[in-house]
């Protein structure tokens, strides 16, 4: 597996890089630069203390830990969230707590999110007044019935 060379800038030096917690993980894990707590329902933007520049070409996305949606009922909004390669702010998180009755705690350092990294390309959009036909067609939204 070729590895794809990050620059990265820790804003908040004390807190760890992006770790891959065990061989073969496609996500990196980061961590939150505050302690914060969410009531339930709430929803917030958590800082992760680092920024990052990608080579051109390439996009980070960032997704929610199973861990955290299983045991806490703890996501992100707009999973995975799209880091573009040009982008050289301070990733955040929307994270939201859906448990409908106990708050979630994230303290300082606390793993909140994964990193994951992928070529991309741009679409040369290519205007007809017909699309070529397909099995499918246009249904969609379940339109292929349940088992």
């Amino acid at each position: 597996m070729s590895e794809l060379q990050v620059l990265i800038t820790r804003l908040d030096p004390d807190l760890p890089l992006p770790q891959y917690a065990k061989g073969g993980d496609a996500g990196a894990d980061i961590y939150s630069r505050i302690d914060i707590t969410l009531a339930p329902g709430e929803r917030a933007l958590v800082p992760t203390g680092i920024s990052i520049a990608l080579p051109d070409g390439y996009v980070a996305l960032v997704h929610p830990r199973s861990g955290l949606a299983i045991k806490d009922g703890v996501t992100m909004v707009n999973a995975p969230g799209t880091v573009d390669a040009a982008f050289r702010g301070e990733l955040q998180c929307i994270m939201i707590n859906h448990d409908p009755e106990q708050s979630v705690t994230f303290k300082r350092g606390d793993r909140i999110a994964q990193l994951v990294f992928q070529k991309v390309e741009h679409a040369n959009f290519i205007e007809v007044e017909s699309l070529p036909g397909s099995g499918r067609g246009g249904g969609g939204f379940g339109s292929t019935g349940r088992s």
